[in-house]
């Protein structure tokens, strides 16, 4: 691959300033706009057969299986067409085609929902032993024997078809605050320029904030910090409004299905217990003097007087600048997995010669990154690499997303050909694991080390605690919503500075600022998603452990853990594969570890 060309950093780049090869190919999806189109009036004309199976699934196996398959196939269809409109859309959130095109292929989606709606409650409406009987003389439904068990387990949270399909009907608009969040953050939001370390005029972005923030000259972090959140403050009631509706949606669908809290309902579809969620919160408050001694620990090290929420992610390591080519991230990151064996790897460098990645930030792109695509394409990456050690983890850790589909995919048929969020973090952060004990393993500069094993201390602050945080945040707005309270920007802003002073401690001064991050966090708009991170990292660091030690017996059950897809519930699964994720030990031991790190720093700088 050859090195991409420089692009200056006064001004974010046109898409088609970025050479091919750093794009991602979803050609290989639709060839055209055309042709996605003629997909997308197919797709429509199977709804209307789809439903023609309502009233009958009781009769016979054969009607069933049928029903069943047409369903698959639809579904199939219809997420192929939303993946390409999706991402087209990420790729500039200002071109109307693409929106438009992204809006039907929601539009198609409910739709579609909606004619399915009367799936399950017929399924449960058929007795146990007639339904026993159909699996019994029909081969084919074998392999939704799991998938027709899980269904049943919702018995008491599946409405009438009549309601089904009402709420079915409703998810269009359901989607509405987490689009108008998606436009004005990505789409709307203009922010200022700040000045860098040179003093040059450098426009200030999501992707590169956190450059900024890394920053160790203190006026740029101050500046960004500011200016970031000077922006989100123009628009911080919108955006109440906005959070507030999602979070009223939610408690309406967790009530529709008779569910006793929005919680309850999220966690319910993975057969998560509640009290993973509470353990988590009580594991990592329980700990949190941990978290304040790093704090400490970061002042001092910082040479600080006061220690502020802008001085929060510069490394603690000085004359470490490390700049690093995507595809050197690339070549670093294969390595460091090689742990996981040479089918693993080997499909991972299939997926970066097939152009998987779109690469480099640009104009109107979507910020962050993510792992998508469907069943049926690649499992497509989208990046916003910034040539730093942050965006080489960040790559490591999509590629865990996207490996973790192309396992399932090929393994699994399309009814479990996915995996639930419960266990998608882990697959990514057991990749940024491996990164971390290669990196070390792989060099003898003291200086380096000590950034690297700071690095490591960050990633598990900013997921286990960060994300902990966060998971304590929505617990309490949706519990205030269920009591009946109104969620303000003025309560949603106190209640978030209220958290961040209990978690980060005494030896920080908690900027008035941070009250409004909560309002630039497009993971709120998913219910009870982030406890997730934290969850996933434990597990990970667990498997991690057992892969490096064990060797091959443990590398085979992590595999056979990524080929599951959704065929077994995901705290079965990670049981299997070595972890126990209904007991805080997990979590205790990532917090061990990271007080152990924090000690390692202290010591280092005496």
């Amino acid at each position: 691959m050859r090195r991409r060309e420089a692009v200056p950093l006064k001004r974010v780049p046109k898409r088609e300033e970025i050479p091919e090869q750093y794009r991602w190919d979803l050609e290989r999806i639709f060839p055209s706009d055309e042709a996605w189109e003629q997909e997308y009036q197919a797709v429509e004309s199977l709804i209307p057969r789809l439903q023609a199976y309502q009233g009958t699934l009781a009769q016979s196996a054969a009607r069933l299986l049928e029903c069943l398959r047409l369903r698959d196939e639809i579904g199939q269809r219809v997420e192929t067409l939303y993946a390409y409109a999706s991402m087209r859309k990420d790729e500039d959130n200002t071109v109307a085609r693409y929106q438009a095109l992204h809006d039907r292929a929601v539009g198609l989606y409910s739709r579609a929902t909606a004619a399915m709606a009367f799936i399950r409650p017929e399924i449960l409406a058929i007795p146990d032993d007639r339904l026993e009987q159909f699996l019994a003389e029909e081969p084919g439904l074998a392999v939704y024997r799991f998938h027709l068990e899980d269904i049943r387990r919702e018995r008491e949270h599946v409405r009438s078809p009549e309601v089904e399909a009402l709420l079915a009907q409703a998810a269009e608009i359901a989607h509405s605050p987490a689009i108008i969040f998606s436009m004005l953050d990505n789409a709307d939001i203009k922010f200022p320029t700040v000045r860098d370390e040179e003093g040059n005029e450098v426009e200030l972005t999501k992707g590169r904030y956190l450059r900024l923030m890394e920053s160790q000259d203190r006026r740029v972090r101050r500046d960004a910090f500011m200016a970031l959140y000077g922006t989100y403050r123009k628009y911080i009631n919108t955006l109440a409004a906005s959070l507030a509706a999602s979070v009223k949606k939610d408690v309406f669908y967790a009530r529709a299905r008779n569910y006793r809290s929005s919680l309850e309902a999220a966690l319910f579809r993975d057969n998560i217990p509640v009290s993973v969620y509470h353990n988590l919160i009580a594991t990592v408050r329980k700990n949190l003097p941990v978290l304040h001694r790093y704090m400490a620990v970061r002042k001092r090290l910082l040479g600080l007087d006061e220690l502020h929420m802008y001085d929060i992610y510069v490394p603690l390591v000085r004359g470490v600048d490390r700049k690093i080519p995507y595809e050197e991230a690339a070549e670093t990151v294969a390595a460091a997995l090689a742990p996981l064996g040479e089918e693993y790897v080997s499909a991972l460098r299939e997926g970066l010669r097939s152009r998987w990645i779109d690469v480099y930030e640009t104009a109107g792109k979507t910020s962050g990154a993510y792992s998508g695509g469907a069943y049926t394409t690649a499992p497509y990456i989208l990046l916003n690499y910034q040539e730093n050690v942050d965006s080489m983890y960040t790559l490591a850790h999509e590629l865990g997303h996207s490996l973790h589909s192309y396992f399932t995919r090929r393994s699994q048929p399309y009814v479990y050909g996915d995996y639930t969020i419960f266990v998608a973090e882990v697959a990514s952060t057991l990749n940024e694991a491996l990164l971390t004990e290669y990196l070390l393993r792989n060099t003898d500069d003291p200086q380096l080390r000590r950034y690297i094993v700071n690095h490591q201390v960050e990633t598990i602050r900013t997921t286990l605690f960060r994300q902990t945080m966060f998971a304590e945040f929505e617990l309490a707005i949706h519990e205030q919503v269920e009591r009946g309270e109104a969620l303000t920007a003025e309560s949603l802003c106190a209640l978030y500075k209220e958290l961040n002073e209990a978690y980060h401690g005494p030896e920080m001064v908690v900027d008035e600022e941070i009250a409004l991050e909560w309002a630039r966090i497009p993971h709120f708009y998913r219910a009870f998603y982030v406890y997730q991170y934290a969850t996933g990292i434990s597990a990970a660091m667990a498997l991690a452990r057992q892969i490096l030690s064990e060797g091959r017996p443990a590398v085979e059950r992590y595999l056979e853990f990524l080929r599951s897809g959704s065929s077994d519930y995901s705290i079965h699964l990670l049981r299997r594969a070595g972890v126990d994720m209904t007991s805080p030990e997990p979590v205790q031991a990532a917090i061990d570890h990271f007080a152990r790190l924090v000690e390692d720093l202290a010591a280092g700088a005496t």
